[in-house]
């Protein structure tokens, strides 16, 4: 890392302007949370691998910042060249940057890596003190890593309508009316997941979202669709004519933005069919999302620009009724494969280390005996989780590194285990697993705690806290214009009385066969993350609890968002619930049963009586046995 260090300095101090200091984000140049081999550029300069963080190099110190899912895994994996920033309790990069470096200070980065919300409230707290948010020439750790991984060619599938449930044409109309209504005359749509939305296509560039790196623009007229055309087959580039989208090179972009600017930017079929085009009225607007690259911002006149949320955020985020069908079918099938993995793990932890089980309460006497050479460690039972999914109809992959921890590791909220170092289980600790899949028809992610010796009397409590809070969340009700900012609270309650709380928000929207992480909702203490939670949305339910060194508690269901028939309707605002899709059971070994309320016992034993009637079709003989008996239920 020093050596890394060191050269980017000189780099810096070669640059012209010379800078005073360099940003790193961790995003790519779609300002995508999960990004592709080769722009892992943060994780390469600092060692910290986790998916959201920034580094910030200067003359003579490097930082990095990263929130509360990632602290306990920053300390482990900074060198002491690195200090760490935590946020939401140290400055924030802006504030340090404005606090700690001198008057004119230059401070660089790659303006297609950084977003235009971001860059004018950089550019904007640093002109009170001269500072200059200046673009790198080239991107500088690209100079410096000389291993850096090529971009790989990945083939681009047509998502077919019995999975997307709406045509390309129905949502370049709906999209081009939401143009005519806001009086602007194209949008410019970098974010990943719109694109392929969009066009109904899906792709393989970014490990765990099927994705596509591509940019597109959309006029009242054409659809331009950029990217390394190697990863088109024949058959999509008809497909694609047959949508009247014209299909152009990747780097073309930022030239066909400059054309656009000036009102020049025609497809071929255009200028054929209408000769000398008149081109679009120039005093209309071009609409650009917040989170657009500035690079591409950059070549506008901020006169011209319409800057608001991108239209396609909001109706990809509501599932039409064929979205919504796959999720639950896929739902379930995940749901199978959890349960066949819990079932043959109980087996397995009871054979190699003389474990208690899953059912029952026992101290394993020698929690290190082997059957064999046989061990279980955190990579080798996830890959098991991995290939009970595989077997599932319409599997593509995860849709997410596996968090599969035991005890003190589970206390690291979004720990990846590697198989070099990764814990052995341990039948007297706790085990967290988070997980998820893409399957053709949905998206999944849900997450379990277990223990297959004897809990202590605080885990048990402190797992109870979070079932209640999981609870009183994924039960509520609540009037049309709610945040989910408002609701995050009721998860929280239960661990407050105790005096315990996590470090993350407690549900995000998740992407039908997209991203795991869909916005733009989400239940989180953040208060800036106000958009209005709706019918036909999805959310994940998602309290924890973590002790730092010991143990990890979390549990995880989908919900999706549906209309509540209420007895009154006050204001005839109309009302809202929440719908559970996911479908896997509780361990009630770990449940305090003396702190649930009679209507938290009854939902349970609900929830357990559906797992079973759900699941049971796809389940063996011996799998049923298990999951009945996971799912008798429980009594006060």
């Amino acid at each position: 890392m020093a050596d890394i260090l060191s050269s980017l300095r000189s780099l810096m101090a070669s640059h012209s302007p010379p800078l005073d200091a360099l940003v790193v984000p961790s995003e790519d140049y779609h300002q995508s949370e999960y990004v592709s081999a080769r722009d892992k550029r943060r994780a390469f300069v600092s060692g910290f691998t986790g998916s959201a963080g920034l580094a910030l190099i200067t003359k003579n110190e490097a930082l990095l910042w990263t929130d509360g899912r990632y602290f306990l895994q920053a300390e482990q994996q900074l060198s002491d060249k690195w200090r760490l920033m935590r946020m939401g309790e140290d400055p924030a990069v802006e504030i340090w940057i404005f606090t700690n470096l001198p008057e004119d200070s230059a401070v660089g980065i790659d303006f297609w890596c950084i977003s235009v919300e971001t860059a004018q409230k950089w550019k904007s707290l640093f002109a009170k003190k001269q500072q200059n948010l200046v673009p790198t020439t080239k991107n500088l750790v690209d100079e410096v890593w000389n291993d850096q991984p090529q971009a790989e060619i990945n083939p681009v599938h047509v998502h077919p309508l019995k999975f997307s449930g709406r045509s390309v044409s129905d949502k370049l109309k709906d999209l081009r009316e939401n143009l005519k209504k806001e009086k602007a005359r194209a949008i410019i749509i970098t974010t990943l997941d719109e694109v392929v939305w969009l066009f109904n296509i899906r792709g393989g560039d970014v490990s765990y979202s099927p994705v596509v790196h591509a940019f597109v623009i959309v006029t009242r007229k054409s659809a331009f669709f950029y990217v390394d055309e190697r990863k088109l087959s024949s058959e999509v580039k008809t497909y694609m004519e047959e949508n009247n989208i014209t299909v152009k090179d990747y780097g073309a972009v930022s030239s066909d933005v400059a054309l656009l600017a000036s009102n020049q930017l025609t497809s071929a079929k255009e200028t054929q069919s209408n000769g000398a085009t008149e081109p679009e009225d120039s005093s209309h607007k071009i609409w650009v999302d917040p989170r657009c690259c500035y690079s591409l911002y950059s070549k506008l006149s901020g006169d011209q620009v319409l800057l608001q949320q991108s239209p396609l955020a909001l109706p990809k985020s509501l599932k039409n009724p064929v979205e919504m069908e796959g999720l639950k079918n896929a739902h379930i099938r995940d749901g199978a494969a959890i349960v066949q993995y819990f079932a043959w793990l109980d087996k397995q932890m009871q054979e190699i280390y003389g474990a208690s089980g899953y059912f029952k309460e026992s101290e394993s006497q020698n929690s290190k005996k082997h059957l064999g050479d046989l061990k279980l460690t955190e990579v080798s039972v996830s890959d098991k989780l991995e290939e009970f999914r595989a077997a599932k109809e319409h599997f593509r992959g995860l849709s997410f590194p596996t968090i599969s921890s035991v005890g003190p590791n589970g206390s690291i909220i979004h720990y990846e285990p590697e198989a070099k170092t990764c814990a052995e289980l341990d039948p007297n600790s706790m085990y967290l697993c988070d997980s998820g899949a893409q399957y053709l028809d949905g998206t999944t992610d849900i997450t379990r705690t277990v223990h297959f010796g004897k809990p202590s009397e605080h885990e048990k409590r402190c797992y109870t806290a979070v079932l209640k809070g999981h609870f009183a969340l994924g039960n509520a009700r609540f009037p049309n214009g709610t945040t989910g900012h408002s609701l995050d609270v009721l998860a929280r309650v239960p661990l407050w009385s105790y005096g315990l709380d996590y470090r993350h928000g407690t549900g995000h929207g998740i992407g039908s066969y997209l991203n795991v992480h869909e916005g733009p909702h989400s239940i989180s203490f953040r208060p800036g993350l106000s958009i209005p939670l709706q019918a036909s949305m999805t959310v994940t339910d998602e309290p924890g609890y973590y002790e730092d060194g010991k143990f990890g508690i979390r549990l995880e269901n989908v919900l999706i968002i549906k209309e509540a028939a209420t007895q009154f309707n006050f204001a005839n605002k109309g009302y809202l619930e929440f719908e559970h899709i996911t479908w896997a059971p509780y361990q009630t070994k770990l449940i305090d049963v003396s702190l649930l309320l009679p209507e938290e016992i009854k939902w349970v034993n609900t929830y357990h009586a559906n797992c079973r009637d759900i699941l049971a079709p796809y389940l063996s003989e011996p799998e049923k046995a298990w999951l009945n008996q996971a799912t008798e239920p429980i009594a006060a």
